[in-house]
């Protein structure tokens, strides 16, 4: 490979998307396997590695989660009303919305509470997971809300989250429904320091 040689991962990268609709199909394990295979390749401090994965594939327990956090964060947003808000809140407060998007699995990146960078650490396998997933025609999302279910002891029990980790990336995960055109990025602003 030379030096400016374009290599496939950027098209994944210009290309993958924020998936929000999804049809009705399985996710299989291998694939998963692949996906969570990807992630453990991100770089972390120290070489720790400090993630651990649960999938979650029931559906009833990912729309008990999804009940739970949708008040909380309607709360919190009514609090920072912000323009550009007011559709997702209306959508929290709509019984029939699930934050999860009725995705088939549920990937909850849980970081090691005793490692300092665990966020930081986690947040690069979640993109790595998010990556490989487009390139293998697989939608993902991460909803950020849904770290709201640390508050629940009875969920994380549940989902079998252990105290010494924390929720760091709840990403989902399906075969995309036909999307929308995707946004444009702005250009970015650079600093050259000579």
């Amino acid at each position: 490979m030379t030096d400016m040689e374009p290599v496939e991962i950027f098209t994944v990268i210009r290309e993958r998307r924020s998936v929000r609709n999804y049809i009705d199909r399985e996710v299989p394990e291998t694939a998963l396997r692949t996906i969570i295979a990807a992630g453990i390749q991100a770089p972390s401090a120290l070489g720790l590695q400090p993630w651990q994965f649960v999938i979650v594939r029931d559906r009833s327990l990912m729309q008990r989660v999804s009940d739970y956090c949708k008040p909380i964060l309607a709360e919190k947003i009514g609090e920072e009303a912000r323009p550009g808000t007011e559709e997702f809140l209306a959508a929290l407060r709509n019984p029939d919305y699930n934050i999860f998007y009725n995705a088939p699995v549920l990937v909850l990146v849980l970081g090691a509470r005793e490692v300092v960078s665990s966020v930081l650490d986690c947040a690069l396998c979640a993109e790595n997971m998010m990556l490989a997933a487009w390139s293998l025609g697989i939608g993902s999302c991460w909803i950020g809300s849904a770290a709201l279910v640390e508050q629940n002891p009875d969920l994380l029990a549940a989902l079998k989250i252990p105290a010494d980790h924390l929720v760091v990336a709840p990403l989902i995960f399906g075969y995309p429904a036909p999307l929308p055109p995707k946004a444009g990025r702005r250009e970015p602003r650079i600093t050259w320091v000579p």
